[in-house]
C-alpha cells in the first residue's frame, strides 16, 4: 500500500467498522495497526479440532434492537438464531437469571411465591425491569425480604468477584445491568435481533476487512510507531510527519503515556476445558454467584452447535488489570466512578490538542459497549467526521 490515508489502530468491532466505511464509502486507503496477533479484538473466536467454535476471550452473544446495524453487519455473515439463557447456582439448584417469576417459583413454597408474584406485578407491573437496590428498598416489607434474599443469594458476592470492592462503590449503570425481571420469559436478552454469526465472529471480522483499500498489520505495537508532538499538534508516524487522520480505539492512558496516571479495569483469566461428554450443562452460561472463585462457566456447543461427542467449558475468574503482568494485562471492564471518569475527561481533552486524531470505541471511551453498542457507534462517527 502506497501512504494511507487513514491510520486505525484496532482490529475490533470500532476499529474495523471505520475501516471498512472509510474504505467502500470514502475511498480512503486505511491501514489498521493491530498489536494482537489476530483481527475481531476480544469478538476472535476459532474452531478446535472436534469443530467446536470457541470464543478466546469469553462468550459473545449478538443482539440488537437496531434495524440498521444489523443490516450493516448482515452484509459480512450469515446468522444462526441464538436466543440466550443463563442459570445461577443457588441454594443447590439452578435456576433462571436474571431473577424472574420461574426463579421464584423455584426457590420459594408456591403459595409465598404466588405471595409475592401478585405484589411484585401490583407494585411494578408486568414485565417491569427493578433494579436489585431499588427492590431492596422497598417500602413493602415482603418486596423487601426479597430484594434481600436476591441481593444476598445472587449478587452481593458475584459483584464482589466481578468488581473487587462493594456494590455501592459502583455506578448504578452497572448494577441496573442485572434486574429482576417481572415476567416468565427466560431469555436472558429480549432485542428483536438475537442470533450469532454462522460462521464465527472471526469470519465476519474477515469480509468486513476485505477491501483492496484495507491493509491489516498484526503483531504491531502502534504506540511504538506513533509519536504525538504536543508543541506542533503533529501526529508522526515510522518518526515522519503523517498528514492523514488517525482513528485511535485503544486505551488513551496508553496513548499519552499515562501523563494523568493509569485508568483502572478489571481483567479475566478465562480456564478452558475440555469434558469428554456431549453436553456439560443445561443452558449456555451458568453463573457461580457465591463460593466458587470464578463467577461463570460457558458451554460454546450450546451456541453454534457441533457435531462431537466432546463439549468444551470455560471458566471466568475476575482479576485485576496490570498492564506490567501479562497474566492480566488485558482491559475487560472500566472501573466507572467519579474519579476514574475524571481522570478520563482530563484525556479526552488533551486528545483535542491533536486535530488529525479521532478517538472512539470501548477503551477510547472507557465504557462498556455492548457489541451492536461498538457498531452503532462507529457507524455515527463515521457520518459526523466523514460523511458528506
Amino acid at each position: 500500500m502506497k501512504q494511507p490515508d487513514i491510520i486505525v489502530v484496532g482490529a475490533g468491532f470500532s476499529g474495523a467498522v471505520m475501516a471498512e466505511r472509510l474504505a467502500s464509502q470514502s475511498d480512503k486507503r486505511v491501514l489498521i495497526l493491530e498489536q494482537r496477533e489476530h483481527i475481531g479484538g476480544n469478538c476472535y473466536d476459532y474452531k478446535n479440532a472436534d469443530g467446536i467454535l470457541i470464543h478466546q476471550y469469553g462468550p459473545h452473544l449478538f443482539h440488537t434492537n437496531k434495524q440498521h446495524v444489523w443490516e450493516y453487519l448482515s452484509q459480512f455473515t450469515q446468522w444462526h438464531s441464538y436466543e440466550h439463557e443463563v442459570l445461577s447456582s443457588v441454594e443447590s439448584k439452578l435456576v433462571p437469571l436474571p431473577f424472574n417469576l420461574n426463579t421464584l417459583d423455584a426457590l420459594y413454597p408456591q403459595e409465598q411465591a404466588n405471595e409475592i408474584s401478585e405484589l411484585l406485578i401490583g407494585n411494578f407491573g408486568e414485565g417491569a425491569k427493578v433494579p436489585i437496590l431499588e427492590l431492596k428498598q422497598s417500602a413493602e416489607p415482603f418486596l423487601r425480604e426479597l430484594g434481600a434474599l436476591v441481593y444476598d443469594k445472587f449478587f452481593v458476592n458475584y459483584t464482589v468477584k466481578q468488581w473487587g470492592c462493594k456494590p455501592e462503590e459502583i455506578s448504578p449503570e452497572v448494577t441496573a445491568r442485572v434486574p429482576v425481571v417481572i415476567s416468565r420469559d427466560n431469555r436472558y436478552f429480549h432485542d428483536t435481533y438475537q442470533a450469532i454469526p454462522a460462521q464465527g465472529y472471526t469470519a465476519l471480522f474477515e469480509r468486513m476487512l476485505a477491501h483492496k483499500n484495507i491493509q491489516v498489520e498484526l503483531n504491531c505495537d502502534a504506540i511504538k510507531r506513533i509519536a504525538l508532538d504536543s508543541a506542533s499538534g503533529n501526529i508522526l508516524f515510522d518518526g515522519a510527519v503523517f498528514h492523514g487522520k488517525l482513528v485511535f480505539t485503544g486505551m488513551l492512558d496508553a496513548l499519552f503515556g499515562y501523563i494523568h496516571g493509569d485508568l483502572p479495569y478489571r481483567s479475566l483469566r478465562f480456564e478452558y476445558e475440555q469434558v469428554n461428554v456431549p453436553f456439560y450443562q443445561p443452558a449456555t452460561t451458568v453463573n457461580y454467584p457465591n463460593h466458587e472463585a470464578f463467577t461463570r462457566i460457558t458451554e460454546f456447543k450450546h451456541i453454534l452447535p457441533a457435531d462431537s461427542p466432546n463439549t468444551v467449558i470455560v471458566k471466568e475468574y475476575p482479576q485485576q488489570f496490570d498492564r506490567f503482568d501479562d497474566n492480566c494485562n488485558i482491559p475487560y471492564y472500566p472501573i466507572f466512578n467519579d474519579e476514574n471518569t475524571q481522570a478520563h475527561s482530563r484525556y479526552k481533552s488533551f486528545a483535542k490538542n491533536f486535530r488529525q486524531l479521532l478517538v472512539l470505541g470501548r477503551l477510547a471511551d472507557y465504557k462498556y459497549y455492548n457489541m451492536d453498542d461498538a457498531v452503532n457507534n462507529a457507524l455515527a462517527f463515521f457520518d459526523a467526521h466523514f460523511g458528506d
